[in-house]
């Protein structure tokens, strides 16, 4: 005979696997609102290309004009790839990479402050929102309403015939 607490853990997990299709409908929201964000970052980077670089220079970025053109395209590739949830995870890295970058180099006051009383200032930084969708994404996965599930479906059918 089963006791209460088995009972209480059967049923909590059946509550939770009911219930599980929001996290598919966050992991859009989020592939859709950062990867735009991401997309329109690098887009317009392409459009001054010479101030980016200028600007890279100013944070002693070696090779300036060639990190921005990558960092570009990193966030425009990367960040469409977000949104339409074709190899996110893959995606994810070079995202996240980029914020971490951005934080050493343009944002280095709020990462010292992060070990102090005003620690909230490294999250509101620039590059925090995105360094978070870039990990939970990259954590998590794209979720099941993105291209990458529907090809880990196809790809299991003809595997499987």
């Amino acid at each position: 005979m089963k006791s209460l607490i088995e009972k209480l853990i059967a049923a909590y997990d059946t509550t939770v696997s009911k219930f599980t299709w929001p996290q598919d409908v966050l992991l859009l929201l989020i592939r859709i609102a950062w990867g735009f964000a991401f997309f329109q970052a690098g887009w317009g980077k392409f459009g001054r290309l010479e101030d980016v670089g200028e600007f890279f220079a100013g944070l002693g970025i070696p090779a300036p004009e060639f990190h921005a053109a990558l960092v570009a395209s990193v966030e425009t590739a990367g960040g469409l790839m977000l949104v339409f949830g074709l190899f996110s995870r893959l995606a994810a890295v070079p995202l996240a990479f980029n914020m971490v970058v951005a934080y050493l180099t343009a944002h280095t006051d709020e990462v010292k402050k992060l070990f102090t009383e005003n620690w909230t200032e490294f999250l509101e930084a620039a590059p925090g929102p995105y360094l978070l969708a870039s990990l939970l994404i990259l954590c998590f996965g794209p979720g099941r309403l993105s291209i990458d599930a529907l090809l880990r479906r196809i790809w299991k059918s003809v595997g499987t015939t």
